[in-house]
Protein backbone atom coordinates (compact mmCIF):
# COMPACT_ATOMS: atom_id res chain seq x y z
CA UNK A 1 0.00 0.00 0.00
CA UNK A 2 1.43 3.58 -0.80
CA UNK A 3 -0.77 7.01 -0.92
CA UNK A 4 -2.30 8.20 -4.09
CA UNK A 5 -2.29 11.71 -5.53
CA UNK A 6 -5.99 11.58 -7.03
CA UNK A 7 -4.82 14.99 -9.23
CA UNK A 8 -0.98 13.24 -10.08
CA UNK A 9 1.88 15.53 -8.68
CA UNK A 10 2.77 15.90 -12.19
CA UNK A 11 -0.09 17.80 -13.16
CA UNK A 12 0.09 19.91 -10.50
CA UNK A 13 3.63 20.51 -10.49
CA UNK A 14 3.99 21.70 -14.29
CA UNK A 15 2.00 24.66 -13.10
CA UNK A 16 5.42 25.58 -11.24
CA UNK A 17 8.58 27.26 -13.11
CA UNK A 18 10.34 25.23 -10.79
CA UNK A 19 9.25 22.02 -11.82
CA UNK A 20 9.54 22.98 -15.31
CA UNK A 21 13.21 24.59 -15.64
CA UNK A 22 14.51 24.36 -12.27
CA UNK A 23 15.51 27.11 -9.70
CA UNK A 24 19.38 28.69 -8.99
CA UNK A 25 18.89 26.84 -5.71
CA UNK A 26 18.68 23.40 -7.58
CA UNK A 27 22.05 22.09 -7.27
CA UNK A 28 23.27 18.65 -6.39
CA UNK A 29 26.13 17.80 -4.14
CA UNK A 30 28.27 17.57 -7.60
CA UNK A 31 27.12 20.77 -8.82
CA UNK A 32 24.82 19.30 -11.32
CA UNK A 33 21.36 21.76 -11.77
CA UNK A 34 18.05 19.70 -11.44
CA UNK A 35 14.45 20.61 -11.84
CA UNK A 36 11.48 18.52 -11.40
CA UNK A 37 10.02 17.57 -8.48
CA UNK A 38 12.88 17.48 -6.37
CA UNK A 39 13.34 21.11 -7.69
CA UNK A 40 9.74 22.01 -6.69
CA UNK A 41 9.40 20.17 -3.50
CA UNK A 42 13.33 22.16 -2.56
CA UNK A 43 12.42 25.39 -3.20
CA UNK A 44 8.58 26.54 -3.64
CA UNK A 45 6.40 26.06 -0.55
CA UNK A 46 3.16 26.41 -2.29
CA UNK A 47 4.11 23.22 -4.59
CA UNK A 48 4.66 21.27 -1.26
CA UNK A 49 1.14 22.16 0.13
CA UNK A 50 -0.18 21.05 -3.10
CA UNK A 51 1.82 18.05 -3.16
CA UNK A 52 0.93 16.78 0.60
CA UNK A 53 -2.57 18.01 0.54
CA UNK A 54 -4.39 15.23 2.71
CA UNK A 55 -7.54 15.89 0.32
CA UNK A 56 -6.02 14.45 -2.81
CA UNK A 57 -3.78 11.39 -0.87
CA UNK A 58 -5.83 7.71 -0.73
CA UNK A 59 -4.44 4.80 -0.12
CA UNK A 60 -4.14 2.66 -2.71
CA UNK A 61 -2.19 -0.67 -4.32
CA UNK A 62 1.17 -0.10 -5.10
CA UNK A 63 1.19 -1.78 -8.79
CA UNK A 64 -2.42 -0.01 -9.07
CA UNK A 65 -0.66 3.22 -8.54
CA UNK A 66 2.08 2.51 -10.56
CA UNK A 67 0.07 1.50 -13.45
CA UNK A 68 -1.63 4.48 -13.28
CA UNK A 69 1.21 7.17 -13.14
CA UNK A 70 0.10 10.36 -14.05
CA UNK A 71 -2.80 9.37 -16.07
CA UNK A 72 -5.86 11.30 -15.95
CA UNK A 73 -9.41 9.93 -15.56
CA UNK A 74 -11.63 9.12 -18.23
CA UNK A 75 -14.69 7.16 -19.22
CA UNK A 76 -14.31 3.99 -20.73
CA UNK A 77 -16.90 1.70 -21.95
CA UNK A 78 -18.42 -1.16 -19.89
CA UNK A 79 -16.65 -3.92 -21.95
CA UNK A 80 -13.38 -2.86 -20.92
CA UNK A 81 -11.68 -5.30 -18.16
CA UNK A 82 -9.69 -4.49 -15.40
CA UNK A 83 -6.57 -5.97 -15.67
CA UNK A 84 -5.91 -6.41 -11.27
CA UNK A 85 -8.14 -9.14 -11.02
CA UNK A 86 -10.95 -7.72 -7.89
CA UNK A 87 -9.83 -4.24 -7.94
CA UNK A 88 -12.15 -2.87 -10.52
CA UNK A 89 -9.46 -0.13 -11.62
CA UNK A 90 -9.11 0.30 -15.43
CA UNK A 91 -6.31 1.32 -17.06
CA UNK A 92 -5.90 1.48 -21.03
CA UNK A 93 -2.82 3.35 -22.63
CA UNK A 94 -2.45 6.96 -21.29
CA UNK A 95 -6.25 6.61 -19.91
CA UNK A 96 -7.29 5.16 -16.70
CA UNK A 97 -10.94 4.70 -15.16
CA UNK A 98 -11.42 4.38 -10.95
CA UNK A 99 -13.90 1.53 -9.34
CA UNK A 100 -17.33 3.27 -9.52
CA UNK A 101 -17.28 3.21 -5.94
CA UNK A 102 -14.37 5.72 -6.08
CA UNK A 103 -15.70 8.08 -8.76
CA UNK A 104 -17.52 10.36 -6.58
CA UNK A 105 -14.80 10.83 -4.22
CA UNK A 106 -12.21 10.96 -7.14
CA UNK A 107 -14.74 13.79 -8.90
CA UNK A 108 -14.77 16.05 -5.29
CA UNK A 109 -10.78 15.75 -5.05
CA UNK A 110 -10.25 17.09 -8.28
CA UNK A 111 -12.88 19.83 -7.88
CA UNK A 112 -11.45 20.44 -4.34
CA UNK A 113 -7.98 20.93 -5.79
CA UNK A 114 -8.70 23.54 -8.61
CA UNK A 115 -10.99 25.44 -5.98
CA UNK A 116 -7.72 25.26 -3.42
CA UNK A 117 -5.60 26.16 -5.86
CA UNK A 118 -6.27 28.15 -8.77
CA UNK A 119 -3.06 27.88 -10.60
CA UNK A 120 -3.70 24.31 -11.07
CA UNK A 121 -6.83 24.13 -13.60
CA UNK A 122 -9.04 20.81 -15.04
CA UNK A 123 -9.56 20.86 -18.91
CA UNK A 124 -13.03 21.91 -19.74
CA UNK A 125 -13.54 17.73 -20.81
CA UNK A 126 -11.80 16.94 -17.17
CA UNK A 127 -14.15 19.46 -15.51
CA UNK A 128 -17.52 18.00 -16.87
CA UNK A 129 -16.68 14.70 -16.14
CA UNK A 130 -15.78 15.47 -12.60
CA UNK A 131 -19.44 17.34 -12.65
CA UNK A 132 -21.27 13.85 -13.79
CA UNK A 133 -19.72 11.92 -11.28
CA UNK A 134 -20.29 13.91 -9.13
CA UNK A 135 -24.05 13.96 -9.72
CA UNK A 136 -24.00 10.41 -10.10
CA UNK A 137 -21.97 9.10 -7.05
CA UNK A 138 -22.86 11.04 -4.15
CA UNK A 139 -21.08 11.37 -0.82
CA UNK A 140 -21.32 8.62 1.66
CA UNK A 141 -20.42 8.50 5.73
CA UNK A 142 -17.21 7.82 5.50
CA UNK A 143 -16.49 10.04 2.95
CA UNK A 144 -17.81 12.85 5.14
CA UNK A 145 -15.74 11.17 8.36
CA UNK A 146 -12.76 11.56 5.93
CA UNK A 147 -13.50 15.24 5.45
CA UNK A 148 -14.59 16.27 8.66
CA UNK A 149 -10.75 14.21 10.02
CA UNK A 150 -9.05 16.23 7.29
CA UNK A 151 -10.14 19.41 8.30
CA UNK A 152 -9.51 19.39 11.76
CA UNK A 153 -6.15 18.30 10.56
CA UNK A 154 -5.53 20.74 8.05
CA UNK A 155 -7.38 23.45 9.15
CA UNK A 156 -9.71 23.97 5.79
CA UNK A 157 -12.10 21.93 3.87
CA UNK A 158 -13.22 21.05 0.92
CA UNK A 159 -16.79 22.34 0.19
CA UNK A 160 -17.53 19.79 -2.77
CA UNK A 161 -17.80 17.44 0.13
CA UNK A 162 -18.88 19.31 3.15
CA UNK A 163 -21.84 21.29 1.59
CA UNK A 164 -22.75 17.54 0.52
CA UNK A 165 -22.71 15.89 4.01
CA UNK A 166 -24.16 18.98 6.11
CA UNK A 167 -27.28 18.56 3.44
CA UNK A 168 -27.13 15.14 4.14
CA UNK A 169 -26.97 15.39 8.13
CA UNK A 170 -23.43 13.23 7.44
CA UNK A 171 -21.23 15.91 9.42
CA UNK A 172 -20.77 14.72 12.75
Amino acid sequence: MEWEHVVPAENLGQTFSEWRSGHPDCVDSKGKSFKGRKCAEKVNKEFRYMQSDMYNLYPAVGSVNADRGNKNFEAMAKSVPSKFGVCEMKIVGNKAEPPARAKGAVARTYKYMEYAYPRYQMSSAQRRLMDAWDKQYPVEQWECTRALRIERLQRNENPFVKEACVNKGMWR
